[in-house]
């Protein structure tokens, strides 16, 4: 594990045009079906100033996009490489895992920090670096949806990884989501528009009135519970020391839910749970989720039943995981989430 370096959370450098931002697939690959998004993304990026590397380990031999040693050391190089300021993965995939014990964090925390973003299987990697090293990290958009606008004042990855040290990002629900599913890339390579046909506010799941306001204080801890559920409490999920060392006030979580059904979601959270990931919990967002109910459990009463004993609030719609539109958040970040009758809002510092 790595030794200490900082008593504070660090945070890459702004992203600015001449930059090169990375991409490269430590789970799944991109078929040629697919492809020409990741052009139309490359072009998207490249309009704006930025140089866009893509690496070798994009395509899709298997489920995954080469052997775990080619992308493990590709995604090595494209976080220690001073010349790569931003690492951004097509999207997730199944089963990145395999690589985790490839990585060296001791070499990523004396590496000049840059930002790496994305969701999904990213976070089986992605979460670990904000933890094991005190790096931030962004929880979001990642390298395929980076062509999609955000509604008004949604950020966009790009606006989070721009922005300057000590800077406040404040993002509200929009309100509204996508009940159709994902666009046809293959179709419509160049879709920029999120189609968000359906209305939808948070909802409160802990025992508090629903009318309450609530407001919500610590460092932002998120990512997909079918990935991380398999990490908690071991050497690449020690929420608790990652508190100890870098969030004396606490955790706020965010747990995103992709696909599972809800007993398989309310098995993993229990295990969560049992595993201390939310011993210093001060609050937990949930995503929207498609996933699937059973006739005796709904993913909300999954929730509930895990992690209704904890006696914090226990916030659920909120978009952060696999239905759009997604928030960038900031992994690390001091947090304040307020939810009231007229408000629906997380404010991240970057300090």
């Amino acid at each position: 594990m790595p030794a200490e370096r900082a008593t504070a959370v660090r945070y890459p450098a702004p992203l600015r045009p001449g930059d090169r931002i990375g991409v490269t697939a430590p789970s799944s690959g991109v078929s040629d079906a697919l492809w020409p998004r990741v052009e139309l993304t490359r072009k998207f990026l490249e309009e704006r100033g930025f140089e866009v590397e893509v690496g070798e380990c994009m395509h899709t031999p298997s489920q995954v996009s080469a052997t775990r040693e080619e992308r493990a050391a590709e995604l090595m190089r494209m976080l220690t490489d001073p010349d790569i300021r931003a690492v951004v993965p097509p999207w997730g995939g199944e089963t990145g895992i395999d690589l985790l014990d490839l990585l060296d964090f001791d070499a990523i925390a004396d590496a000049e920090p840059r930002w790496c973003v994305g969701y999904s299987d990213t976070s089986t990697w992605l979460t670990p670096l904000t933890l094991r090293t005190g790096i931030a990290t962004i929880h979001g958009q990642n390298f395929m949806d980076t062509l999609y606008r955000t509604p008004d004042r949604v950020a966009h990855w790009l606006d989070v990884a721009s922005s300057a040290a000590g800077a406040g990002i404040e993002q509200h629900s929009p309100g509204r989501w996508r009940g159709a599913g994902f666009d046809d890339w293959a179709a419509s390579p160049g879709a920029s528009e999120y189609h968000l046909d359906q209305q939808g506010t948070w909802t409160r799941l802990d025992s508090g009135s629903p009318d309450e306001p609530v407001v919500l204080h610590g460092r932002l801890v998120a990512g997909c519970v079918e990935t991380l559920s398999f990490l908690a409490g071991g050497a690449y999920g020690d929420v608790n020391r990652f508190a100890d060392a870098y969030a004396p006030e606490g955790i706020v979580h965010v747990l995103d839910v992709a696909e599972w059904a809800a007993y398989d979601i309310c098995r993993a959270l229990h295990a969560m749970r049992l595993h201390g990931w939310f011993d210093r919990s001060t609050g937990i967002l949930v995503s929207r989720t498609r996933a699937p109910a059973s006739p005796e459990l709904s993913q909300q009463a999954a929730v509930i039943d895990a992690l209704g004993m904890l006696g914090v609030p226990i916030i659920a719609d909120v978009e952060c995981g696999h239905v759009p539109p997604y928030l960038a958040l900031v992994n690390g970040a001091p947090t304040t989430v307020r939810l009231g009758p007229d408000e629906r809002s997380i404010t991240q510092t970057l300090t």
